[in-house]
Order: C-alpha cells, then structure tokens, then sequence
C-alpha cells in the first residue's frame, strides 16, 4: 500500500491511523508518575479507614481501579513475531504512546472527557479514568525499528518483529 493510500484511508477513518512512538524514558517516568499517585490515593483510602492493617491490597486495587480504566491485553507469538492486542474502547490513536525497549512494552492512553452538565447531578458513577497504562515483558526481544500498529474497533493491535538469534562463534585457539 503507497503512503497515499495510507493517507487516504486515515482521513477517511481515523481510526485506522497509528498511535504516537515515544521514547522508553518518557514512558518510565510517566509509570512512576501513576504509580506515586496511586499510592497517594491508597493510603487516603487506608486512613479514611482507620488506619487498620491489613487492607493494603485493597486500598492499592480501589486506588488502581478509580485512576486507571482496564485495558485487557492479549500476547501472542510466532517463531518470528510477537501480536499484542489491547482493549482500548474511546481512545483515538494520536492519544495514545507506545514504548518498547528490551522485552517490555508500555502502552498508554489519556483521553479529556468534555462532558460538562450544568443541571445534572450524578448519582453513580463507573467511569472513574479516561486513562490507561499498561506494563507488559513480552516473551522475547523485539526489533523497535519495524512496529507495525493499528486501532481498530477499539482494539489496538502490534505486531513486532523478534530479534534475530545470535549464534555463537565458535573461535578455533592455536598454539603460538
């Protein structure tokens, strides 16, 4: 497919475009960032508890739950290739970062929510995050050069290329 096509068929759905590359540090930083803020919002949860022991998976998991939306994933191999597939309902693809480095890939995904009622009183309410971020260790390096991504249908799927094997040389010694 020419890059024209490509281009084409993005404007005409624009769901088919890619999700951004980012460099692997950002991404660190960005999990430590969520990280530190779940642990803030965990501990909030284990005072207004009463400070009681025991409940720090709780608190951690509700904290999780309230600052992150799911994205189940799924892993798949070939002998030469590595599929990915994430759940990423209401994500347009320029809001979502892909990282890979080694064997881990880290994607992440923040959309603005812009639905503001004046007269509206929520009563209850599920959508807690319009965020996402998944840590994923993949079964074997991949090449980060050739990344192939598409968001369709809410799923973002990856498809990665392993790294080739390095044999051993073996080096014949000689006396001197």
């Amino acid at each position: 497919m020419s890059d024209n096509q490509t281009q084409l068929m993005k404007a005409e759905n624009p769901e088919m475009a890619s999700p951004v590359f980012v460099e692997a540090e950002k991404m660190f930083d960005k999990l430590a960032e969520i990280t530190k803020e779940t642990a803030a919002r965990a501990y909030d949860f284990f005072v207004e508890r009463g400070a009681q022991m025991g409940t720090h998976l709780e608190d951690w998991l509700r904290a999780e739950a309230e600052m992150l939306r799911a994205a189940p994933a799924k892993i798949a191999e070939t002998k030469k290739l590595v599929k990915v597939q994430v759940a990423v309902p209401g994500f347009k693809p320029d809001e979502i970062e892909v990282s890979v480095k080694d064997n881990v890939l880290i994607i992440s995904g923040e959309t603005v929510a812009e639905e503001k009622s004046e007269d509206e009183n929520t009563v209850y309410n599920e959508w807690h995050s319009d965020r996402f971020l998944r840590k994923l260790d993949l079964p074997d390096l991949v090449e980060t050069d050739d990344i192939k991504a598409l968001l369709k249908d809410g799923v973002l799927k990856l498809t990665l290329r392993k790294k080739a094997v390095v044999e051993a040389t073996k080096v014949a010694v000689q006396s001197a």
